[in-house]
């Protein structure tokens, strides 16, 4: 184990301060500055407690968490439900199309989820296709998918993918032997699963359900778009904060806070678990494929095409939108180039800021998730552990909550950021550096320290030696993770809705507003254009890193 080590002042002292500063200035303070406004007085701006207590004494406040705790509980039970047992099927039994459902299954999770509320909307809603189809044929009322059961089935298929992968990577770690001693031992298979199987992947699956629940209470836009009155905490946080951001947003700010305090309980505990319970596999012998016949290789085959199929539906209804032929905000019977057209004269700025403001963020990224992987690999202090510790922070922040921080922390001089592009590449940056961190740190340990001696007993500088072998041989892993980080960017909404302006909306922005405006055939085709974008980056992902998969 690599030994902590006393500041020695040379290049990467600097970097490391270098960073430190940066973590403080853009995360550290916000966050303060959230804390402060959420204790204090509107008016007198001095401490008070009168925040919380107005929270938990009106019912439609605090209705609003239990609102947010059922759906997120709801929709992590039912994720477990659809991923768990159908990343056990596709890897214990033969599934063809394999790695087309996986793709399939990986861009349904990729995609922002107000896109699949918006699609949802196009088919279940009041005039959606579904609706109409039923009540013109059999003179049926379908349920509506505005409300609970709306939020719920669009965060459901949206996020048991993470589910699915994380069950996925597990279960290619378990040793085939085991369950063959099971089996040995007299257990039937479903004994064998849940005496065997669940026990040595609980701890992987307990990782992804509080992703799950993390990412379903944090979302901000499938609520906003469906929820029609079923009030969650996320969107009166904005309400709340739009409403007072003419005067003071002291109330918001509290919401934010308990917001931040909830999540950051939850990822704390989730990690003391999963630390107590984790242990490591190896598998010599990993579980082989086996072939069903007859009747349960069909059902198991059209099951599995059928959750693929949901998952996929709202990429699929907003490219079919896209080419619909339009009169105003409503469809009519033909097909058109009428919506590109119209996004192209009048939206073009929006795809060109995300472009722009997305290229700017990556290479910040990059280079952050490089010089903080090596600080906290190979060069550790006191320091470089608080940054590690500081790198956490952005999985347990909403985005909306950080969008309220910025504003709150740079709007006024000599900061002065908000309104401007920069505040939202910051938050672009702070948000999304974890997956390029991530991935960068985990090749780095591969990495052996000798390479850099070598180059340093050769005359290079420690800069030099960076730049020119370690930097090159982390490139692999720190171009996977910028790719998905790049992803995740062009699909930002929750901050971005709260920090954008008429000059620096971005493509998911223009999305949300145009769906707000009944505008749907404009939305399909920015959705579609943010679909396609997203598909190409997957694909140069998957080509550039030699993977068949993505692993989180």
């Amino acid at each position: 184990m690599m030994k902590e080590r006393r500041f020695k002042f040379d290049f990467w002292t600097i970097v490391t301060l270098v960073i430190a500063i940066v973590f403080a200035l853009f995360l550290v303070y916000p966050l303060l500055s959230l804390f402060a406004s959420g204790f204090k007085d509107p008016d007198t701006q001095g401490f008070t407690l009168d925040n919380f207590f107005k929270f938990f004494e009106k019912k439609y406040y605090y209705r609003t968490l239990w609102h947010s705790f059922l759906v997120t509980t709801c929709t992590t039970a039912l994720a477990v439900a659809i991923g768990a047992p159908l990343a056990y099927f596709s890897t214990v039994y033969k599934v063809k199309l394999k790695g087309l459902m996986d793709i399939l299954i990986i861009i349904s999770m990729l995609s922002p989820p107000f896109i699949g509320a918006y699609s949802w909307i196009v088919l279940g809603g009041r005039s959606g296709v579904i609706t109409k189809f039923f009540m013109n044929a059999f003179g049926i009322e379908t349920p509506s998918v505005y409300g609970f059961g709306g939020i719920l089935l669009v965060l459901t298929l949206k996020l048991y993918p993470y589910i699915y992968l994380y069950t996925k990577g597990a279960l290619k770690k378990v040793d085939s032997s085991l369950s063959e001693a099971a089996e040995s031992l007299g257990c039937s298979p479903f004994r064998k699963i849940t005496t065997v199987i669940i026990p040595l992947i609980a701890p992987t699956i307990l990782a992804g359900s509080l992703l799950v629940f993390m990412n379903a209470l944090a979302d901000f836009g499938t609520p906003m778009l469906i929820g029609e009155g079923y009030t969650v905490m996320p969107v009166l946080i904005y309400n709340e904060f739009i409403s007072e951001v003419g005067g003071k947003a002291n109330f918001a700010a509290a919401l934010a806070v308990i917001l931040v305090i909830i999540t950051g309980v939850m990822f704390l505990g989730q990690k003391y678990v999963v630390n107590k319970k984790s242990f490591t596999m190896s598998s010599l012998r990993p579980i082989q494929e086996k072939q069903l016949h007859g009747l349960i290789n069909i059902i198991l085959h059209v099951t599995i095409g059928l959750v693929v199929l949901l998952s996929i539906i709202p990429q699929l209804t907003v490219i079919y939108t896209s080419f619909k032929a339009t009169k105003g905000a409503m469809f009519t019977d033909g097909f058109s180039l009428e919506s590109y057209k119209t996004i192209f004269d009048n939206l073009g700025k929006s795809i060109l800021n995300t472009y722009k403001f997305g290229i700017i963020a990556i290479i910040i990224i990059v280079l952050m998730a490089m010089f903080i992987a090596y600080i906290t690999t190979r060069r550790r202090s006191w320091l470089t552990n608080i940054i590690d510790s500081m790198t956490m922070f952005p999985y347990i922040i909403p985005g909306s909550v950080l969008g309220i921080t910025l504003l709150l922390a740079f709007n006024k001089k000599p900061m002065l950021l908000s309104g401007t592009a920069v505040i939202i590449i910051i938050a672009f940056v702070v948000r999304r550096l974890p997956y390029t961190l991530r991935s960068s740190a985990a090749i780095l340990y591969q990495i052996s320290p000798s390479m850099e001696e070598a180059a340093i007993s050769l005359g290079d500088s420690p800069l030099k030696t960076f730049f020119k072998v370690t930097a090159i041989m982390m490139m692999p892993g720190v171009v996977s993770g910028a790719i998905l980080s790049w992803i995740t960017i062009i699909n930002e909404l929750s901050a971005s809705v709260i920090l954008y302006t008429g000059d620096t909306r971005t493509m998911s922005v223009a999305i949300y507003t145009e769906v707000i405006r009944s505008s749907y055939g404009t939305a399909a085709a920015l959705a579609s254009i943010l679909t396609l974008t997203t598909v190409i980056s997957l694909l140069l992902f998957f080509k550039l890193s030699g993977k068949k998969e993505i692993s989180l």
